[in-house]
């Protein structure tokens, strides 16, 4: 087992491997940048080092700034967290060339899976379902017309090096689609410093629901379930539960199993979550692999029990699983819900501010993920996440009371900052959602329904 892992993220996500590294007996030394010099995970870690200044690109995306306190800090390995480099082939390559364990995929199996376009193709041929679309990344006007004219509209662009819900066009119309290729084009390169984008039909109602699956390097993967993700913004999730609700009978555990054939045809290491689209007719159509942990892994946490953080380490050490598919067992019902630093009334725009008051709730099988405390502030130049919510109870029904009492317990002011707190409860008495009837149009239909009001 290792001895130091360096934690080269911040926030939540920072905190959360740090107390599993505690509990295991791992030392740990968190990296921060300016603005996190008195972060909770620096407070927590047993050594903190500053690896430069507050912009991520002069920081936490900076291998060699990571790298570099990695072996400063004789630590044997680096947990990535999520977002940032956690994903970065490169990040596990320069570590694997200087002794130092990534905590994650083997970087030739990142580095496959990276191209979305090509995963698809990849999962295709291990025998999973796909929405039509391009087997290889476009980027040609010409070519994605060609495409567009085979699979039909309304159709999706997106960036074949893209993730987090960001790089995504949908396309309406035939005459939309050379600015939307051009823009989607565009903005892949400015986030992604990469401009290949890919299509495919775009399901106007459906459902996002993900596979946990967790594999070792000796040839055995499991999944540990389902979740819901389907509301969302922009792309980006809000809410996750899990077990999924209202699924087809017998379409969970098909999704369960394509996942695990899909990891294993690609020697698949770790943690890692296959995303599917879930039809109105009860279709299950992947999507992409996300090669990390995820903002959401603790509603699996939550049902099954297991800390997915302690068996990425484990994993990365070496170490085969310690449960096979039938060990698995599920019980009750986990919602997540991510308090942001957004205004929902504008578009979930960023309202990064000084925090005055926290009052966070309580009470059975409530659990709170934050880094966050009074006097702490928020910077625009990081991910607006405040706290993760996370509530269990034994049926979704139950689960949903405690998280609208859980939600209205929790308290944050601060100057100028606003939240998605309220909008969350929102959420949970539609009636839509109360009767799993919603898909990944929700929060566009409040919208509409609250211009109608």
């Amino acid at each position: 087992m290792f001895n130091t892992v360096l934690i080269a993220n911040r926030g939540e996500i920072g905190l959360r491997v740090a107390r599993t590294c505690r509990e295991m007996g791992i030392r740990t030394v968190a990296v921060y940048a300016t603005a996190d010099r008195d972060s909770a995970v620096t407070r927590f870690a047993d050594e903190a080092l500053h690896i430069g200044p507050t912009p991520a690109k002069r920081s936490y995306l900076n291998i060699a700034a990571v790298v570099e306190a990695a072996l400063r800090a004789d630590a044997d390995a680096i947990h990535p967290g999520y977002g940032f480099l956690s994903e970065d082939a490169d990040l596990a390559e320069v570590a694997a060339q200087n002794g130092i364990t990534f905590i994650g995929p083997r970087p030739e199996v990142m580095l496959r899976l990276s191209d979305k376009a090509a995963a698809r193709a990849v999962m295709a041929d291990a025998g999973l379902p796909v929405l039509p679309g391009s087997r290889t990344a476009v980027t040609m006007l010409a070519e994605a017309e060609a495409i567009a004219q085979e699979i039909d509209y309304p159709l999706i662009i997106k960036a074949a090096a893209g993730g987090g819900g960001r790089g995504m066009t949908v396309v309406w119309h035939r005459r939309d689609l050379p600015r939307a290729f051009a823009e989607c084009r565009s903005s892949a390169q400015a986030v992604f410093n990469d401009s290949r984008v890919y299509l495919e039909r775009y399901l106007e109602s459906a459902r996002h629901v993900e596979i946990q699956v967790l594999c070792d390097n000796h040839g055995n993967a499991i999944h540990l379930g389902e979740r819901d993700c389907s509301v969302q913004r922009r792309h980006q999730k809000l809410i996750e539960e899990a077990p999924a609700p209202n699924l087809p009978p017998g379409l969970a555990d098909e999704m369960g199993a394509a996942a695990v054939r899909g990891a294993l045809a690609v020697g698949y290491s770790g943690v890692g979550t296959f995303e599917f689209l879930v039809d109105e007719d009860g279709s299950a159509h992947f999507m992409e692999i996300n090669c990390r942990i995820q903002v959401e892994h603790p509603v699996t946490e939550m049902v099954t029990g297991i800390d997915l953080i302690r068996e990425q380490i484990r994993v990365a050490a070496g170490r085969p699983l310690e449960l096979n598919q039938a060990d698995v067992t599920r019980r009750g019902a986990a919602i997540e819900c991510r308090v942001n630093a957004e205004d929902p009334t504008r578009d979930f725009r960023p309202t990064p501010g000084r925090i005055d008051e926290l009052d966070l709730p309580g009470g059975p099988f409530v659990r709170v993920d934050t880094h966050c405390r009074p006097g702490w502030t928020v910077v625009p130049d990081y991910d607006p996440l405040l706290a993760k919510l996370i509530v269990w109870a034994e049926d979704r029904e139950r689960a949903l009371a405690r998280m609208d009492r859980a939600l209205s317990e929790f308290g944050i002011t601060g100057k100028g900052m606003s939240t998605t707190k309220e909008f969350l409860r929102e959420v949970v008495v539609h009636p839509l959602f109360r009767r799993a009837k919603h898909s990944t149009g929700l929060v566009g239909q409040m919208r509409v329904e609250a211009d109608a009001d």
